[in-house]
């Protein structure tokens, strides 16, 4: 009975094409995300050497060994570690650039040897295999250590652990065992084809893994831009409004009080006046940092436009508010040690006076009881509980 098997060169022939679309993918995501995405350059370029490498393994028997073979190993060896570095940029590492061309280099260098000066096939399979199990072992490492505890990271990473494991089998295969027929992928046989074709399929499913990734940046940066302002990197109004529905739950749930702050830097636009608008947003960076760094982890500061911020505080009581607040009126219209103006604020306080009210009742309140610190001269607190007014001026506990 005669086993029919796919053509290898059929099955080089259709990895060769889908990894021509994947590079076109790759290199349209480049494009557009590049600011935000490190590595995708890299990871499509390093598609392209793996599709140069195919159409070279094509020529072969076509073109002396020299340009066909050792053009496409060399090509592929580039283009794997290209991959390797497009992961460590994407994580923030620094690229290793030395070792990738000492790697790149020596393993030409040794599949040259073999091929031009003393022909053994086992050797330049031992020395390719080995050379891209150091690429794939490396990025395994860096989704070990760098990689979030996330769906696309564990499959990207379980793919390097798989494709590093194989090739690392075979290179110590070829190296113990030796002949052409245990190693040689573009051998007829049944065992040589479900290779090979697996082999490919892990180079597609790689990108797949690194896209999947890249994928999940884009979507938390994405998010993170539709809920924070740009400029001084804390919640905006829909953040904000995120925020408080989710600690009014908790009101409702446990009965704990809840207290807004509004905030606005008194005189801004004098600074801007003076000193340009380009200082007036380094001081506006620099009041969402002080207000950022005093806060609990439970509080949430947001910008509601121009020099106005809005604090929530959770489970705050109303004395307790009030000492957060003229601790932060101290830390705003302190030195900053930076250079920039100084500033004082204004701050209107506002506790939730029911589970019924909503925010914008609540963000009503404290801005009223801002606008009554401003008329009372600024650089003061005015504290607002369900209509009932304490004030708080500058300096006075």
């Amino acid at each position: 009975m005669t086993v029919e098997t796919l053509d290898p060169r059929t099955i080089m022939l259709m990895t060769t094409l889908m990894c021509a679309a994947m590079t076109i993918v790759m290199f349209s995501v480049y494009r557009s995300f590049r600011r935000e995405v490190d590595g995708l350059g890299h990871w499509s370029a390093g598609l392209l050497l793996l599709v140069c490498a195919s159409v070279l393994f094509g020529t072969r028997h076509v073109l002396p060994d020299a340009v066909s073979l050792l053009g496409a190993n060399a090509s592929l060896l580039l283009g794997i570690g290209l991959s390797m570095l497009g992961t460590e940029k994407f994580y923030g590492q620094k690229p290793s650039l030395r070792f990738y061309a000492l790697a790149c280099v020596l393993g030409t260098a040794g599949l040259a040897w073999w091929l031009l000066a003393h022909s053994d096939f086992s050797m330049r399979v031992a020395i390719f295999s080995l050379t891209v199990f150091l690429f794939y072992a490396r990025q395994a490492q860096l989704v070990w250590s760098h990689g979030e505890r996330h769906f696309s990271s564990f499959f990207f990473g379980g793919l390097m652990l798989v494709q590093a494991g194989v090739v690392l089998t075979r290179g110590v295969a070829a190296l113990l065992q030796g002949g052409v027929s245990v190693v040689d992928m573009l051998a007829a046989g049944t065992r040589a084809s479900i290779y090979l074709a697996a082999a490919n399929f892990m180079a597609l499913l790689l990108t797949v893994g690194f896209m999947t990734m890249a994928t999940r940046r884009l979507q938390t940066i994405l998010e993170r831009r539709s809920t924070h302002d740009p400029l001084t990197q804390v919640l905006n109004r829909r953040g904000f409004g995120d925020c408080y529905a989710r600690a009014k739950a908790s009101l409702r749930r446990h009965r704990r009080p809840l207290t807004l702050l509004s905030i606005d830097l008194d005189y801004f636009k004098l600074i801007n006046d003076r000193h340009g608008h380009a200082v007036g947003d380094q001081v506006l960076a620099h009041v969402a940092m002080v207000i950022s760094g005093a806060l609990r982890e439970a509080d949430c500061v947001a910008r509601f436009g121009g020099e106005e911020f809005v604090v929530l505080m959770p489970d705050m009581a109303p004395h307790h508010a009030l000492s957060a607040a003229e601790r932060l009126r101290g830390l705003l219209c302190a030195p900053n040690g930076k250079g920039l103006p100084s500033c004082t604020v204004s701050i209107g306080v506002a506790c939730q006076a029911s589970e019924h009210e909503e925010l914008e009742q609540l963000l009503s309140r404290a801005d009223a009881a801002l606008y009554l610190a401003k008329e009372n001269g600024r650089d003061r607190i005015e504290f607002d509980i369900g209509g009932l007014s304490v004030v708080k001026a500058a300096g006075v506990i």
